[in-house]
């Protein structure tokens, strides 16, 4: 759990709007890290101190409020992004060397009345010792890959938590998968059947509403006849309004009542011939007879014989007109019963088609009622006809009426019945919408009670809250082995504040000063003297030379003891054992060449060789110092080491990868060389390369000053170096010796600081040193060329 990277850096001093991830890339576009060491390198004011600053709020949990509206983000593996907003929500241990730190601490350098803020490391107590031993062993050490103790055992309360995690993860992604699948999927899923289930909007949460619902007590899908039934209501549309028919009449019991006077009606008997009286068919024949010979010749045609005119005489008597009267109304009355059966022989006929198909069964059934009813009214009219044939035939005698059973009510109900089912049907029309989306309902309902039933839903519903259980009390188990891991630690801190001895940290910074710098006659002592406040002891430090309280230290002594007083305060009781992250910004200031080779030996020795600590950065201007860090163990190992630069343009400061020929060659000639190849081939039109030529004139004395001592070591002067470089070309030296003086040195001509760089003086300034050296050494310009990573045939395309 290290630092990663400065995710975002904004209104930070230089850093004004910096982006880790469109920046820090390597060769092949990949975003690079930090590792477990990293090295810084950049000119002074190019805003390494500003980086520190970043790490030290997370150190102290606040930032300076001299900044106005400061943003950043500090990415941390395996925990989230810390802003300006939550310094403090991070567990790490954080320890910073810079600036801030020694005036904070040592504040004596600032004003010589101030003494040094003590600190206290272990003090000699034999059996706190080996308490606190035995307790550190039952504790264990947090290695990622090998812990032991406490945290062995939270490693593997932390393996069954994710087991149990990625079980119940699984086990509930899978029924997701399920629901949003049945939800969605545009094969099975319900939202792609809007036309069935009514919802192209449906999802995986409507579906879950509905699983309630299924589920819900009392709930009864719709059976597979109903679901029918409501499928054909889906295929309906709105039909046409059905006309009314005209409602009937029928006549059974006026034409019953008229019969039973006809068929029981008695003739007058005087006159009558008795034979034909008792014979109704002779006298059925003999009426026929009659009514064929009257008005034709007297002969009879059935025997040949005369027809008398007492024979005509006595049949007119006998067929007098009561009796004709009586035929001619019975043949009337079986013309209106025979009408009746014709008019309706078709009653009530529909066809289901013009009906809504919720209304087909009560159409079936109406259908089955009125064939029954309405075959008992013809046969009630079949009665009547016989009664009145059999009256006519038998004229003469009275006949029996039989009242026939009248079905005219049930007619008139069936009728109404269809009349209330055409009403309804027609009403329908403006409903049928409604019906079709509880239809909908239904359906869906059905369909995804079928799907909880496949798919087993509640069975896997119990099993996930079971293994939700399961998972809560893995986390609850490690939870209590976090907690006891914090128990064990509090314990061992409090038996540690039992041996605190601010003595002690003194003597660690005197023992480096001694042991590193041999500065025997410097050293910190701890003074005890009485607290006013609690009454008690307080102790304070004190830098002593040769026994008395030290005053005017030069800047070097003040390098040397704030450094030593830093890397003491590594082992005090708060950081020793916790392996921090820590940054040391530029620990070298105004240090000579023994002395940086000595910070350098300190860092290696107490810090890196021991590994006592989780994450180191270090920054510097000191191109030595640099060479020094190359050698420290792992630094040239690609996983354990990272080399960045801070690079200023203008007012701005970005970080970005260290140069590979700057990375590889410690040289600051090297680094001189490579900014004189930038100025001489910059595009004067990019402003991002402007800043190349603010830093020429000292890039271009620096390096012809080391280049040309080695080139002329006898020459006089300066001046004498330049004309024997440049030869004839006095351009060249001219406007060398010009830009050298005139613009690395503002003394005398302050002014100059007022007006523009003259751009195009450097760039041919920058082009001359390069061609001379080519001319006079061409194999030391190729080695200069590849020690900066640049091949002399592309050099020479880009001049073509």
């Amino acid at each position: 759990m290290s630092i990663k990277k400065f995710k975002h850096i904004k209104n930070l001093a230089v850093f004004q709007n910096f982006d880790w991830d469109a920046i820090i890339r390597d060769d092949k576009g990949a975003i690079v890290e930090f590792s477990p060491i990293n090295i810084f390198y950049g000119r002074n004011y190019s805003g390494k101190t500003t980086l520190s600053r970043i790490v030290r709020a997370l150190e102290l949990g606040e930032i300076s409020d001299k900044y106005e509206d400061p943003e950043f983000t500090v990415c941390i593996k395996d925990l989230s992004d810390v802003t300006q907003t939550n310094l403090s929500a991070h567990t790490k241990k954080v320890r910073v060397f810079n600036e801030d730190f020694v005036k904070e601490n040592l504040r004596f350098i600032s004003n010589a009345d101030e003494n040094i803020v003590p600190f206290a490391i272990l003090g000699g107590n034999a059996a706190l010792e080996e308490e606190i031993e035995n307790l550190s062993i039952e504790l264990g050490l947090e290695h990622d890959e090998t812990p032991t103790g406490f945290y062995l055992e939270r490693k593997n309360a932390r393996e069954i938590y994710r087991i149990a995690k990625t079980t119940h993860e699984t086990v509930s992604r899978q029924l997701d998968s399920k629901l949003t699948q049945k939800a969605t999927s545009r094969e099975t899923g319900i939202k792609y059947k809007p036309e069935r289930f009514g919802d192209q909007n449906y999802n995986k949460a409507k579906l879950e509403a509905d699983i309630d619902l299924t589920l819900a007590d009392g709930f009864e899908p719709i059976t597979d006849e109903e679901q029918q039934a409501l499928l054909r209501l889906l295929n309906e549309k709105p039909n046409p309004n059905i006309i009314a028919i005209s409602r009937p009449n029928f006549s059974l019991s006026e034409l019953s009542a008229e019969a039973e006077l006809l068929v029981t009606k008695s003739l007058t008997a005087s006159g009558k011939i008795e034979e034909l009286v008792r014979n109704s068919m002779l006298n059925k024949w003999v009426k026929d007879g009659k009514t064929l010979h009257e008005h034709k010749p007297e002969d009879c045609a059935f025997c040949g014989n005369k027809i008398t005119e007492e024979r005509w005489s006595a049949l007119e008597s006998h067929f007098d007109e009561e009796s004709e009267k009586l035929s001619s109304g019975i043949a009337s009355l079986l013309a209106k019963v025979e009408a009746e059966v014709i008019l309706f022989s078709d009653f009530l006929s529909f066809d289901n088609n013009a009906f809504f198909s919720r209304f087909h069964p009560d159409l079936n059934r109406l259908r089955v009622a009125r064939e029954h009813i309405l075959g008992q009214y013809k046969e009630s009219l079949e009665q009547l006809r016989v009664q009145l044939v059999s009256r006519a035939d038998d004229i003469i005698n009275v006949g029996t009426f039989a009242t026939p059973f009248n079905v005219s009510a049930r007619l008139v109900k069936t009728f109404d019945f269809y009349e209330t089912i055409r009403s309804q049907s027609n009403a329908y029309t403006g409903k049928l919408g409604s019906d079709q989306a509880s239809a909908k309902t239904s359906l869906r309902l059905k369909e995804v009670h079928g799907f909880v039933t496949t798919i087993q839903y509640e069975e896997e519903v119990k099993n996930i809250v079971f293994l939700q259980k399961e998972l809560n009390g893995k986390e609850e188990a490690g939870k209590m082995v976090a907690n006891k891991i914090k128990d064990q630690i509090s314990l061992i801190e409090s038996r540690q504040r039992l041996m605190n001895d601010e003595e002690k940290g003194a003597l660690k910074v005197n023992e480096y000063l001694n042991n590193y710098f041999g500065h025997d006659f410097l050293t910190l002592k701890a003074i005890e003297e009485a607290d006013s406040i609690t009454n008690g002891k307080k102790i304070r430090f004190e830098i002593v030379r040769n026994g008395n309280k030290a005053h005017h230290l030069s800047e070097g002594e003040c390098s040397l003891i704030a450094f030593c007083y830093f890397m003491a305060k590594l082992e005090d009781v708060e950081t020793k054992g916790q392996k921090p992250i820590i940054w040391i910004d530029d620990p070298i200031s105004s240090l000579d060449g023994n002395h940086i080779f000595f910070i350098y030996s300190l860092i290696n020795s107490e810090i890196v060789t021991s590994q006592e600590f989780e994450q180191l950065f270090i920054s510097t201007h000191n191109l030595d110092f640099l060479k020094y860090l190359k050698r420290l163990p792992g630094a040239l190992n690609k996983n354990q080491s990272r080399y960045f630069m801070t690079v200023r343009e203008g007012d701005k400061s970005k970080i970005k990868l260290m140069p590979k020929y700057l990375k590889d060659y410690v040289t600051e000639f090297n680094y001189l060389f490579h900014q004189i190849y930038i100025c001489a081939n910059a595009d004067t039109d990019d402003d991002d390369q402007h800043v190349v030529y603010y830093n020429f004139a000292n890039n271009a004395r620096k390096f012809l000053e080391s280049f040309l001592f080695y080139k002329y070591p006898n020459a006089a002067e300066h001046d004498d170096k330049l004309y024997r470089f440049f030869g004839d070309n006095r351009q060249a030296s001219s406007m060398t010796e010009r830009i050298n003086n005139e613009y690395s040195h503002l003394e005398g001509i302050f002014e100059r600081s007022m007006i523009p760089v003259d751009v195009p003086e450097m760039k041919k300034v920058a082009t001359f040193v390069l061609d001379r050296i080519k001319e006079k050494d061409l194999d030391q310009f190729e080695s200069l060329l590849k020690s900066i990573g640049i091949e002399l045939l592309e050099q020479t395309e880009e001049n073509v």
